[in-house]
């Protein structure tokens, strides 16, 4: 049972998904979508979700740099709406802030090509949003508990 990672744009939805364990996070891949149609990302979603047997939805929540929400953080929320109703997965939301550019950086550092960037940015800034979900969940888990070393 795994976790899946999504980070939503205007036209890309990036994907990443956890390991068994849920300790660590990898991407899977960027579907490409017409721009404000988020319904057609319900059957390809529904498809990854039973391959990997996802048990909880990570999706990035793009709140402004002062933490207001703006009108991508709505429509983000109504997307979340939407996968709940359709795929009846538990989606929580993790804040999102800088992540695509944190993904872009790690790009540059591995002097990927322009076109290749385009390409994996996404599923990179996903992985990001998942990996720092099952960090803080795994430090929520064992805080307060002393080790038995």
């Amino acid at each position: 049972m795994r976790y899946l990672g999504l980070d939503l744009g205007t036209r890309t939805l990036g994907i990443s998904v956890s390991d068994t364990t849920r300790m660590i996070a990898s991407t899977l891949k960027t579907i490409r979508f017409e721009e404000g149609n988020y319904t057609d990302l319900i059957q390809p979603l529904k498809e990854i979700v039973k391959e990997y047997q996802i048990v909880k939805i990570v999706l990035g929540l793009p709140k402004n740099m002062n933490n207001s929400i703006g009108d991508r953080a709505k429509t983000t929320l109504e997307f979340q709406s939407l996968i709940e109703k359709e795929l009846g997965i538990e989606v929580v939301m993790q804040d999102e802030r800088l992540s695509t550019v944190e993904a872009t950086n790690y790009l540059l550092e591995a002097d990927m090509s322009r076109k290749k960037r385009k390409k994996k940015v996404d599923a990179v800034a996903a992985n990001i949003i998942l990996q720092t979900y099952l960090d803080k969940e795994r430090e929520e888990l064992y805080h307060g508990r002393k080790n038995d070393f």
